[in-house]
């Protein structure tokens, strides 16, 4: 990242770190090019050379050096020797004053030395003068944080009260733009994300193996290499992705909230306009009715009380499908090459109560059982047409109705709270409250349809699907919808491997 030429720490005394920070790299006024400069002049007032470099870009200076990515870990002894930091200025360390004077004298303490562009020399903390300067300057930091702070509340609250996007956009949305970096003009769907949250929330609505979950859909997408949303965004914006993986917990919280719908958001929940409605930024990625069936479906209650043991999120072929034919354990998988990976069942030796008498365990090669039951499912099923389950949310009138009736009882309790006494507001009150009512009574007499499942053919056979699959666990996901179940039992039984399915009532029926 820097251009300057780095040396191995030798004890001399001046062996320093260089610390830059940012809170956006945007910020031309104290640029790491700019830092730089001034650090790399600090070094040579003080006869030092620089043996590594702290950066902390996108990193807010209210942050507490000690847990900040870049120079965290030097501060804590992590990283190796070295005999003090170098900053372009006290609010590169930090803009908190307890925060700066706690890092000043815990190098202090520790007998290293802490440089800043513009001060002669090290900072004395023995010195009465130097130690008033140092505090006065992390003051001023302080301060200049705190307007930042309120300026950015100030922003916030006028960017809401105008129904004007202020907070990070949400997953599958993007904010346009006239101009670089200017003001947000609107809000539209981004169709790239747009699509992979869709399918992520499609597969999860139609599943009805309780395999596909929000942390088996993380491991999916991590596996394929798509971004993550923080790494989406970063790519819109231009900086590089970091490789974070896909969480459950965060397509949960995509799934769940109502930034999907496309409403302006603060603090979790949507900003209410002055016709008593959320405001709407874009077109919503599905309906309302949508969203509740994803709220069910994502429960963590939800999860653990679907039929079956938990979601594998691996990528065996066989992984959670195949069992110990003589004590039902669930196999597990052995070996690290290639060639030598083994399902064996591991009950005895783990001291399995229902496994004391799993006299020879039963093991078998991956590749071997893999292909055994591949063949057994081809041809069985392989000719088979694959049918798709599509989620049809209905008419959402149902939906419509519950958040109508949301927001007329937000507005009685507002009413009560007496925000809306004045002559005026209580006119508006009055016309909006009925206003919705006639809403509700229209949508009531109209023939409301319930949410429900659809089967469409795709023209495609089940063994096309088997051989398109992009990897072992997609093919597991088509084994777990056939119900298929491969018991392995000791090379000395009669049967080695006996494989069962979805019989032929389950079959048309899936």
């Amino acid at each position: 990242m820097q251009d300057v030429i780095t040396t191995e720490y030798d004890g001399c005394g001046k062996c320093l770190v260089v610390v830059r920070r940012l809170s956006r790299k945007s910020d031309a006024t104290s640029s790491p090019e700019r830092q730089l400069d001034q650090s790399l002049a600090a070094v040579a007032s003080v006869g030092g050379h620089v043996i590594a470099f702290a950066d902390d870009m996108e990193v807010s200076g209210a942050t507490d050096p000690l847990t900040r990515p870049g120079l965290g870990p030097w501060l804590r002894g992590e990283m190796g020797p070295y005999s003090g930091i170098v900053g372009a200025a006290v609010d590169r360390i930090g803009r908190n004053q307890r925060d700066v004077l706690n890092t000043a004298y815990a190098i202090h303490e520790a007998g290293r030395i802490l440089v800043t562009y513009g001060h002669d020399g090290p900072w004395d903390l023995t010195d009465p003068a130097d130690e008033m300067r140092l505090s006065m300057e992390s003051f001023g930091a302080q301060m200049e944080l705190r307007a930042i702070q309120k300026r950015n509340r100030d922003e916030t609250r006028r960017a809401r009260d105008a129904g004007e996007p202020k907070q990070m956009n949400p997953y599958g949305y993007r904010y346009v733009r006239l101009v670089p970096m200017g003001k947000v003009d609107h809000v539209e769907v981004d169709p790239v994300a747009a699509e992979i949250i869709r399918k992520v929330a499609e597969r999860i609505l139609t599943d009805t193996t309780g395999k596909i979950t929000t942390y088996t859909e993380a491991a999916r997408l991590t596996r394929a290499g798509v971004p993550s949303p923080r790494d989406h965004r970063a790519v819109m914006y231009g900086r590089e992705p970091k490789g974070t993986p896909w969480t459950g917990p965060a397509i949960r919280n995509i799934l769940t909230s109502e930034a999907s719908l496309g409403f302006l958001m603060h603090q979790g929940r949507p900003v209410i306009g002055r016709d008593g409605h959320p405001v709407r930024l874009a077109p919503p990625l599905w309906d309302h009715a949508t969203r509740d069936e994803l709220i069910k479906a994502t429960a963590p209650k939800q999860q653990r009380t679907r039929r079956g043991s938990r979601a594998p999120k691996g990528t065996r072929l066989l992984s959670g499908l195949a069992y110990c034919g003589t004590c039902g354990r669930r196999l597990k998988v052995t070996g690290g090459e290639a060639d030598t990976i083994t399902y064996v069942c591991n009950g005895r030796f783990m001291g399995i109560a229902a496994s004391q008498d799993c006299k020879p365990a039963p093991t078998m090669r991956t590749h071997l059982l893999d292909a055994e039951v591949t063949t057994w499912f081809l041809a069985r099923y392989g000719a088979g047409q694959v049918m798709r389950r599509e989620y049809d949310p209905g008419t959402g009138y149902a939906a419509r109705i519950t958040a109508l009736e949301h927001d007329r009882k937000r507005l009685r309790e507002d009413r009560s709270a007496g925000l809306y006494d004045a002559d005026d507001d209580a006119a508006w009150f009055r016309t909006e409250y009925a206003r919705m009512g006639r809403e509700i009574t229209e949508l009531r007499a109209l023939p409301d349809r319930a949410p429900s499942m659809r089967m469409m053919p795709t023209g495609q056979t089940i063994a096309d699907a088997w051989h398109n699959a992009p990897d072992d666990a997609a093919r597991r996901e088509i084994l777990t919808g056939y119900d298929v179940r491969a018991a392995l039992h000791p090379a000395a039984a009669p049967q080695r491997v006996r494989i069962t399915g979805a019989t032929l009532l389950q079959e048309e029926a899936a």
